[in-house]
């Protein structure tokens, strides 16, 4: 089920980057666009009568529309690792939000079903309702009863180390999640900072100097910052919510080794 959805999410990315690179391959490279911007400025700046406005045709195309030239004018080279950092980063949060919602389970139902079943048919039958259970909280039942004839001490250490793995699984892919929301702005810096010395630059070897010329190249390295700021936001939201959703997880599985442990207790489980 899980490589299931990883297929969709990876053949959804392929889907909606591939427009988007295409219309990258068809346009010039950003020194020609910057130039071509440039030139537009100094013909609104001596012609009376104005061109037609871009933004109107870029309205008319739709967000997407919006979204690929806003790509294509910020660099294709800085732009298309801050896109692959959010499409990678989504693929990985969209699996462990799916992964984490079918590690979630009702405690206080398992808690019930298990204790009748304890009392009642004893702990076999406890033990292979717990591995008919999915989720973390009846592994752990299931992994304690496997330890219950070697005592107390036995049982609650198997669960405290059963209770780590789980741990372990859970928090897959955090890391990487937390490289992506470093990585996208970092290059939507390294954008900036060389699209302003390219700026620079046509300042240096410029005899006369526009304002329009400079702001044409300044708006463009920008466009880098801006892309990798929005695409940490959207990271970052999605871990904060699966770092949430993992610490509420790891609460449920505390407090139902605790209740376990009560269980044995109480119906005389252990050997003396």
């Amino acid at each position: 089920m899980k490589n299931l959805f990883k297929t969709l999410l990876v053949a959804g990315a392929l889907m909606l980057t591939n427009p988007i690179f295409a219309t990258a391959e068809k346009a010039p490279v950003s020194k020609e666009k910057t130039e071509t911007i440039e030139n537009n400025a100094k013909k609104q700046l001596t012609n009376t009568t104005p061109a037609a406005p871009l933004a109107d045709e870029a309205k008319n195309g739709g967000l997407h529309q919006t979204i690929k030239e806003k790509i294509s004018e910020g660099g294709i080279e800085f732009m298309s690792i801050v896109l692959i950092c959010l499409i990678i980063g989504l693929i990985i949060s969209v699996e462990r939000v799916i992964t984490l919602s079918m590690s979630s389970s009702n405690v206080k139902k398992l808690m019930n079903n298990v204790g009748t079943a304890l009392q009642q048919d004893g702990v076999k039958a406890a033990q292979e309702l717990c591995k008919s259970t999915k989720g973390p909280v009846a592994g752990i039942f299931a992994q304690g009863f496997n330890r219950i004839d070697l005592g107390m001490e036995a049982v609650e250490k198997s669960i405290e180390n059963y209770g780590g793995s789980e741990m372990g699984k859970l928090e897959k892919g955090l890391s990487w999640i937390s490289l992506f929301i470093a990585l996208a702005p970092m290059f939507g810096f390294m954008g900036t900072v060389i699209g302003m010395i390219a700026a620079f630059d046509t300042i240096e070897t410029a005899e006369e100097i526009q304002i329009a010329q400079v702001a044409g190249g300044i708006k463009t390295a920008l466009l880098t910052t801006v892309a990798g700021l929005i695409v940490a936001v959207i990271l970052q939201v999605f871990y904060n919510y699966i770092v949430s959703k993992i610490d509420a997880i790891s609460g449920e599985m505390e407090d139902a080794t605790n209740d376990f442990i009560d269980l044995l207790i109480v119906t005389n489980q252990f050997k003396k």
